[in-house]
């Protein structure tokens, strides 16, 4: 298994020429990839708080020839059934390069305008990529995920910035904040309606904000392998299921054709994962391999960079699980509540939803000895897609392993302190409730078409409209709110907030006191049964500088952020604008 290429920042600037290709498969699929000019796939970027990212990107992607793939903008709300493969670890021809073996919104006229000058106004408006708005199967942008920096062209807008084919690479250039948290974070493209199609079909790297070992000693001098998990459509979707794996009811497909959740933890998945472009396909889960030195410990920095799957880590020797060292999720160490909480959360899993990253500290098998790194089946609900029990990697003990590409520094002076009090520590001006949920356009038909919504409470439900310049929640800067988030659907959602990190402060009503925080979360699904509906209470943490902005919240199911999960948050600066009627007081 061959991590990606780093990137590091040289005299504190990161120069990237990145282009984003596709290629249609004999079976109709797309996979899509970014690439270097000298073909190398989806890079790590590195650079350090402070440092300067210069990225030109340029679109490669081609005119789709299926009419699966209209140009046309999906209708709002609706589930789109677009997905892709990701690029295997043997590429197209047209992208071929020796590989390891081994492993939006255009702004409503506020009056009617004569059709001429319409015209004119929209011919200007779609030569600026910052201010096009187009979705369609060839846009694409670029979000990085988990970054604080401001929501705007160039550097993290992803509501009207979109590039075309025609255009020339266009210039993505920001600040790493100084006051960053150290640690992993990812870029991906983000059209609406088309996300899951490009993250599903490969288009995704990592970028770390280095310096971990500032914030947490115990990880300094270690060895550091960035893992990157995917998934994509079932490379052997008609395959029988293993012999090895017990008997399962009858196979139920969900909208999408996919696997629904089963409940068995076995049978097949709603989609094949990969490990940096290694697949590790259903039925038989053939693991990447991964050479280690016998009892070597290393801090591996793992992407879930999968558009629908959730994964559930686990590290077996003779089928036990082995303690994991957490020292950082979603890019936040566990040292930033100001030294409460323990350098290192010892843990026998760590659950990771779509888009979320985790990193811990691993120590490899004796000598001899081998280990299977396996994802074990979630829970999804009965609306869920199937994520069963299966294998990801096998690690053996080699004392001619190859080193990983990256080691953390072994000093790690002056120590890396949060830039503001603890989240957790500040009460909140007020509470707000939001929730998810679906609905069939057909009741009588199961196998419908579904809407998809993420609504503020009291508000009618309504899918996000990408022409509509309203927002749906209206904060200051320099405020802290808590947002309590419902499941009153019967899957599994993970929300997402761009811009901005959060605190969970209570799991299903009983208070918990996590000593990080996070940009993305499970919220539990809705059985039916419940007494109330499932829900999360998270502190939001609008006192940032860079705060200010127009950016979204979604579901990072991607294929339900497509088909309508998302809203629209602005955050006033400090001085002006008033919150959104129809909040809840926050408790005194």
């Amino acid at each position: 298994m061959t991590e990606p290429r780093d990137l590091r920042s040289r005299d504190g600037i990161l120069t990237v020429d990145l282009s984003i290709h596709d290629e249609r498969e004999p079976d109709g699929s797309v996979r899509y990839c970014y690439l270097l000019a000298d073909g190398t796939q989806s890079p790590t970027l590195r650079l350090h708080p402070g440092d300067i990212l210069v990225l030109r990107l340029k679109d490669d992607l081609s005119e789709p020839g299926s009419p699966a793939m209209s140009t046309a903008v999906p209708s709002p709300g609706m589930r789109m059934g677009l997905s892709s493969p990701e690029m295997p670890s043997t590429r197209p021809r047209s992208m071929r390069t020796p590989m390891p073996g081994s492993m939006q919104m255009p702004m409503p006229m506020a009056t009617r305008t004569p059709l001429s000058a319409t015209s004119a106004l929209s011919a200007a408006a779609s030569s600026d990529p910052c201010t096009r708005g187009e979705m369609s199967p060839t846009a694409t942008n670029l979000h990085f995920h988990g970054l604080s920096i401001a929501a705007v062209c160039h550097e993290d807008d992803v509501l009207t910035t979109s590039i075309r084919p025609s255009d020339p690479p266009f210039l993505y250039r920001f600040r790493i904040p100084r006051d960053e948290p150290p640690g992993l974070y990812w870029y991906h493209p983000h059209i609406h309606g088309f996300s899951s199609r490009e993250v599903l079909g490969g288009a995704s790297g990592a970028l770390i904000v280095e310096g971990i070992e500032r914030a947490n000693p115990a990880v300094a001098g270690l060895p550091e392998r960035v893992i990157v998990i995917r998934d994509q459509d079932l490379l052997n979707p008609h395959a029988p299921p293993s012999k090895s794996e017990p008997v399962v009811p009858k196979r139920l497909m969900d909208r999408d054709g996919d696997s629904a959740n089963n409940g068995t933890g076995f049978g097949p998945p709603a989609k094949d994962l990969s490990v940096n472009f290694v697949p590790v396909p259903y039925p038989d889960y053939p693991p990447a391999r991964l050479p280690m030195r016998p009892r070597e410990r290393q801090l591996w920095r793992v992407l879930n960079a999968s558009a629908v799957t959730y994964l559930n880590l686990a590290l077996l020797m003779d089928r036990a699980p082995q303690r994991l060292g957490v020292v950082a999720i979603d890019g936040v160490p566990l040292t930033v509540s100001g030294g409460r909480a323990p350098s290192v959360a010892w843990v026998d899993h760590v659950g990771i939803p779509p888009g979320a990253r985790a990193e811990f500290i691993v120590t490899g098998p004796p000598a001899g000895g081998h280990a299977l790194l396996v994802t074990r089946a979630v829970d999804t609900g009965a609306g869920g897609e199937n994520d069963p029990n299966r294998r990801l990697a096998l690690i053996t003990a080699d004392r001619a392993a190859p080193e990983p590409r990256s080691r953390l520094p072994a000093a790690h002076d002056p120590p890396w302190v949060p830039a503001r009090p603890w989240l957790g520590d500040v009460p909140p001006v007020r509470v707000r409730k939001l929730y998810f949920s679906e609905k069939l356009e057909n009741p009588r038909d199961p196998a419908s078409a579904t809407t998809f919504y993420l609504t503020v409470d009291g508000e009618k439900p309504a899918s996000f409209d990408p022409h509509s310049t309203a927002p749906n929640i209206v904060v200051r800067q320099g405020e802290v709110e808590d947002w309590i988030i419902e499941n009153r659907s019967a899957e599994l959602h993970a929300f997402h907030i761009h811009q901005i990190h959060f605190a969970l402060i209570d799991w299903l009503g009983v208070p918990v006191h996590e000593p990080f925080l996070r940009d993305t979360i499970n919220v539990p699904y809705y059985d039916g049964r419940m007494l109330q509906y499932p829900s999360v209470r998270l502190r939001m943490d609008f006192r940032g500088p860079r705060a200010v902005g127009t950016y979204v919240y979604h579901c990072h199911l991607l294929e339900h952020e497509d088909g309508g999960m998302m809203g629209v948050l602005r955050v006033l600066p400090r001085e002006t604008g008033s919150p959104r009627e129809g909040t809840v007081p926050a408790p005194r």
